[in-house]
């Protein structure tokens, strides 16, 4: 059974958190451990997962190991008016090889998004994204993969894989269930110049730091993502030294929260992945804590999803038809949130189906009137068709 990769947390870590608060999230979550055994996953939403390896985090020794400490900070918070059932897993400890690694995330990945729980993992390198990316094979669809780091992890082919080069592989090895990757603050000096043209002769986005700095940017990336991975050496140093590659620069504290709630929002979103953590350079828990409220902040904005797309039906939105000389583009504002989408004539493989509505903003729908054609429409469109 996938599952079986799965070991207890310690116990005497648990029996540290069950000193806390009654209240607290301690006593809301199902924790897995030797005296209670593996929890119950009817009716679970989320599942938390340790991965306990981060041979291939590159600069970055020792991350992998500090997942506890996140737990330590995350059950001592009080749970928001959530009607949700949340379960943690445990660990996947390091395998004999990182490719051993890989499978096993693979794999309980895999069988935690076709139960439709959606898994919260804490890990060690970025390149765990590959294996997370990886485990959609058995769902047969094409995916869209949201990053939030400062360099874009290309590499080369000939890299070998790692939290440098994931990217690159995930590109071009088969099966290639990749439809978009979206990068979201990345800082142009980490990054050449043929990295930035490379990303832009694929249609996929790349937003600058200082582009989303206007978190309102950042709603509908996340609204059309399937997998989410951050690096937490997106956030400058000053708010998070737990990271081997940590720089002066990056979002704050605040800011980093409110992206994990955007992606917790998002109808859309099956997996959600913080990497990069090395408690051996935190600075009292003050990188564990951050992550502990980042997860809490996608909970928070999971307990708030609208459930408007792709669930509901076109007569649950008003349409926007904007005329222009060559193809008319419309438009679908949602009747339940007030979200904007628009829709991708595809002339192509029905399996580009489920990406056929794009979030939108409703500066895109104004842009159309005067006869602008929205940028993520050009790039959506290219790529169906």
């Amino acid at each position: 059974m996938s599952l079986d990769f799965l070991r207890p947390l310690e116990e005497p870590f648990f029996e540290m958190i069950s000193e806390y608060s009654e209240s607290s999230l301690s006593c809301f979550v199902s924790i897995y451990t030797k005296k209670h055994g593996f929890p119950k996953l009817e009716g679970v939403s989320i599942a938390v997962l340790g991965v306990q390896d981060g041979r291939g985090s590159v600069n970055n020794d020792t991350t992998g190991y500090g997942v506890d400490a996140i737990r330590a900070h995350f059950y001592k918070l009080y749970p928001g008016n959530w009607s949700l059932s949340i379960a943690d897993l445990g660990n996947i400890p390091q395998g004999e090889t990182v490719s051993d690694t890989y499978f096993a995330v693979k794999e309980v990945i895999a069988y935690l998004v076709k139960k439709n729980i959606l898994p919260i993992i804490l890990g060690g390198g970025q390149d765990l994204t590959y294996a997370n990316y990886r485990a959609y094979d058995c769902l047969e669809q094409l995916v869209n993969v949201v990053s939030v780091d400062s360099k874009f992890d290309l590499g080369t082919i000939d890299s070998p894989l790692n939290s440098n080069s994931f990217l690159s592989k995930i590109v071009m090895e088969e099966p290639a269930n990749l439809f978009n990757y979206s990068n979201i603050g990345y800082q142009t000096f980490f990054n050449s110049q043929n990295e930035i043209d490379l990303l832009h002769s694929l249609y996929f986005d790349a937003y600058r730091l200082g582009e989303v700095k206007d978190l309102k940017v950042v709603e509908p990336i996340m609204r059309d993502a399937d997998i989410v991975s951050i690096d937490i050496g997106a956030v400058r140093m000053s708010e998070a030294p737990g990271n081997g590659n940590a720089t002066p620069n990056g979002f704050y504290g605040d800011e980093i929260c409110a992206i994990s709630r955007y992606a917790g929002i998002s109808d859309k979103v099956t997996s959600f992945g913080i990497y990069e953590f090395n408690n051996r350079l935190d600075k009292n828990g003050q990188t564990a804590h951050l992550i502990a409220q980042m997860i809490w902040y996608f909970i928070e904005g999971y307990s708030f999803r609208s459930k408007d797309y792709p669930y509901c039906t076109k007569e649950n939105y008003i349409k926007f038809i904007v005329p222009h000389e060559d193809e008319d583009m419309v438009f679908y504002k949602s009747n339940k949130s007030g979200r904007w989408w628009l829709e991708i004539y595809s002339r192509g493989d029905n399996k580009y189906k489920r990406h056929a509505l794009i979030p939108c903003t409703y500066k895109d729908y104004l842009d159309a009137i005067a006869q602008k054609r929205p940028e993520r429409w050009y790039k959506a469109l290219k790529k169906i068709n």
